[in-house]
């Protein structure tokens, strides 16, 4: 965006609000020199309390100053003490260097701000112009990022790799947008899936019937509620939608191994959505993980998350990845009727539970050891086992199924261990 044409920090913040509801918190403030280089305040999004802040450029480029950071964190504070979400645009040439350690503090105090409302109250960062150094590490504490495609976004001032491409491909920009229009309007549908808070529910939307398309999630979820998150990362998908008007996190595997950028994509989701008590739907169709570092994480993910958690097996649920993805830290476990569920890859399995195959001609073992694994290594035989909890044998039936499921767990409440967190990274 032009000079010209860009979006003053008032004009987002604007924007950004239902009309009229937007209210202007330490509007006077002045610095060393001038008035703070953000414009902070509260207002309604869609009918939901938000608190947000955006840089000035217009004032010394924006640079984060004692009294910026003055405004940002009692924005913080107020968040904290009425729990409602917050927001920031970022767009600044860096820090005031002049303040030198004044300006070091003043960063680590919305750092240990962000840090405390994590898991609290969702957070978005909206990065539209440049956000470098120690600002980009502020704006990166939140649960997810939207970037300008013309953006610069990096902690290394010097460095090539701070465009929105870059950050897209290695999952630091969850969603990149053509315009700051689009950036404003994307953190608004984004917001609308979530709850105000850790301890509210979130928002329930008209009931609206599926409308199938390339995406297997639409199959259960309501027309043009899927919101695709990190499209560019990883080789699973996750994405959030709307299942009888209330929201959920998907993930699919396709079909693909997991891998280690893949399981990072599935811890985020999985955790971002049992801090807010988000039911999680995962479509299980993979063989392996890459690594056994990869399986950890998101096995560890599923077992302590405790909100609802519901998958169906779309295709293979081998091993690890059946553990990890559809075992008993599920609530429910489908599986469609061609689906294939075995401890081990299907061939080997067959060789080693039946070892009459092994003893056949080289050139017959292939199409009895098929045979076998068409037999006794089915979703059929899963549910005979209890493995699995029901048959689904299209899509349409999984989406009655899965609300059916999500109606009974909406109630649920699990007390876990007292701990401060996990140590599995």
């Amino acid at each position: 965006m032009s000079i010209e044409n860009r979006l003053s920090a008032l004009d987002v913040l604007t924007s950004f609000f239902d009309d009229g509801s937007f209210n202007e918190i330490d509007s006077r403030l002045k610095g060393s020199s001038d008035f703070a280089e953000a414009v902070t305040g509260y207002g309604e999004v869609d009918g939901m309390t938000v608190y947000a802040f955006a840089q000035n450029v217009d004032i010394c480029g924006g640079a984060m100053s004692k009294a910026q950071a003055e405004k940002i964190k009692k924005l913080y504070s107020l968040a904290l003490k009425t729990g409602a979400p917050i927001v920031g645009f970022y767009n600044s040439n860096g820090g005031r260097i002049d303040q030198k350690y004044e300006l070091l503090a003043a960063y680590g105090d919305i750092l240990k701000s962000a840090s405390s409302l994590s898991g609290v109250v969702p957070q978005i960062s909206v990065v539209l112009g440049t956000c470098l150094g120690t600002s980009a590490i502020t704006a990166a504490s939140a649960d997810f990022i939207i970037m300008n495609k013309d953006a610069v976004f990096s902690v290394d001032t010097v460095g090539s790799n701070n465009d929105s491409q870059f950050n897209a491909e290695h999952g630091i920009a969850n969603f990149v947008c053509d315009s700051d229009e689009e950036c404003i309007q994307k953190a608004k549908t984004v917001l609308s899936y979530f709850p105000a808070n850790n301890l509210d529910c979130a928002p329930v939307f008209e009931i609206l019937e599926a409308k199938p398309d390339d995406c297997i999630g639409s199959y259960i979820a309501d027309e043009d509620s899927i919101l695709s998150v990190n499209k560019d990362f990883g080789n699973v998908c996750t994405a959030f939608g709307r299942v009888g008007g209330a929201p959920v996190g998907i993930i699919n595997t396709n079909g693909k191994e997991i891998d280690c950028k893949s399981a990072k994509k599935i811890c985020k989701m999985v955790r971002f959505c049992d801090a807010f008590s988000i039911p999680v739907i995962t479509f299980v169709d993979s063989a392996s993980f890459k690594s056994v570092n990869a399986a950890v994480k998101v096995t560890s993910a599923y077992t302590e998350a405790t909100t609802a958690k519901i998958s169906l097996i779309t295709g293979q649920a081998i091993g690890v990845v059946y553990i990890a993805l559809a075992s008993t830290s599920c609530d429910f476990v489908y599986a469609l009727n061609a689906a294939v569920v075995s401890p081990v890859s299907p061939k080997a399995a067959a060789y080693i539970l039946d070892e009459n195959i092994s003893k056949l001609p080289i050139d017959q073992q292939e199409e009895y050891a098929q045979k076998f694994i068409k037999e006794n290594l089915t979703a059929q035989k899963a549910a005979e086992d209890g493995y699995v909890d029901d048959i689904i044998y299209d899509y349409s039936e999984a989406r009655a199924k899965i609300l059916s499921a999500l109606n009974i767990l909406s109630t649920k409440r699990v007390s876990t261990l007292p701990k401060k967190h996990s140590t599995i990274n």
